[in-house]
């Protein structure tokens, strides 16, 4: 659903703010952690030293799944030649061994389980700035939910595979799907559409503020509620969800002696933006009352959407910007 005519008027001249202090974090020359202690060498043959044999590496190669290459987690299985593989490869290679052919029957390699418990790694996400070292088991639960984890691309105008940190992610909604960017904490915004009667689940619309050294995205679509088409506006925070906390915002729409209001804490952008709207998290407008808004002739759609976000007060000192100087 195209957009006819958009104007964004930010309501407060604020210098415009480097958007972007991208961070070159190059991490070419990390340190790859051992996986065990090397104090002693290693000792092999009636004292000879073997000098070619590292075991903290080569015992997590053991635990890596041959045919997927993900890390193994009990039940390991292995033929009756000793090749191992995972659960979930075992269910889907017709109970031959992937190595060797032979059939596989159910053999558990209980040695590499015991193994496997007494390991301790580093999250996978260590170049990226999480020091927490896990014994194996429970690294892949914290994996899910690492603070450190890359983000998801926040546009929702089309499925965006793309993931990073904050500043890398602004660039791309900035350069690659052509994002407004402002600076400030107040907003007023136009939206103008000829045919108020399309609404095919279309996103209409992302923009992208910047404010108290934070990112915030304004969400702003229809779709089908039931039978009855709505739009909806709503604010995702670029950041972890313990974070955004820290925020709030309104939205208000209006005309003709009527006015809707919103107050709410903005979303992490760690939800998914469906997850957010299908929560109906955000400014609803039915859209009678929209086109109402609009003017009398219910032609056209024209809706004057103003918010602004301010920061909660557990921490006077932290914001650069006084929640009632942006009012």
């Amino acid at each position: 659903m195209d957009i006819d005519s958009i104007e964004c008027v930010s309501s407060i001249d604020m210098d415009e703010d480097e958007i972007i202090q991208q961070h070159h974090h190059h991490h070419h020359h990390q340190p790859h952690h051992q996986f065990s202690s090397s104090k002693a060498p290693h000792i092999i043959n009636n004292g000879v030293l073997n000098p070619n044999i590292h075991p903290a590496t080569s015992v997590h190669e053991l635990l890596e799944c041959p045919v997927c290459t993900n890390s193994m987690y009990p039940p390991i299985h292995q033929c009756r030649n000793g090749h191992t593989l995972c659960s979930t490869c075992k269910t889907r290679v017709q109970n031959r061994c992937p190595t060797c052919r032979q059939e596989l029957g159910d053999i558990r390699c209980l040695a590499l389980e015991k193994v496997a418990e007494s390991l301790e790694l580093p999250c996978k996400y260590f170049s990226l700035g999480c020091p927490e070292i896990f014994p194996y088991y429970s690294k892949v639960k914290h994996e899910t939910i690492c603070n450190f984890r890359p983000y998801n691309c926040p546009y929702a105008g089309s499925e965006c595979s793309v993931t990073g940190d904050i500043p890398y992610l602004v660039a791309h909604l900035r350069d690659d799907h052509k994002v407004d960017m402002h600076s400030g904490c107040t907003f007023n915004h136009r939206y103008v559409k000829s045919n108020p009667r399309e609404v095919e689940n279309a996103t209409w619309m992302l923009t992208v503020f910047h404010c108290f050294g934070q990112y915030f995205c304004l969400h702003f679509e229809a779709f089908q509620l039931g039978m009855a088409p709505v739009y909806m506006a709503f604010l995702r925070f670029m950041g972890d969800e313990m974070e955004a906390r820290n925020y709030s915002y309104s939205l208000e729409v209006g005309g003709y002696g009527r006015k809707l209001t919103w107050e709410g804490t903005p979303r992490s952008v760690r939800d998914s933006h469906r997850k957010v709207r299908d929560s109906h998290d955000g400014l609803i407008i039915q859209r009678n009352m929209a086109l109402f808004f609009s003017g009398g002739d219910r032609k056209e759609l024209k809706l004057r959407v103003t918010g602004r976000i301010w920061k909660e007060q557990q921490n006077p000192d932290g914001g650069a910007c006084i929640p009632n100087l942006c009012s």
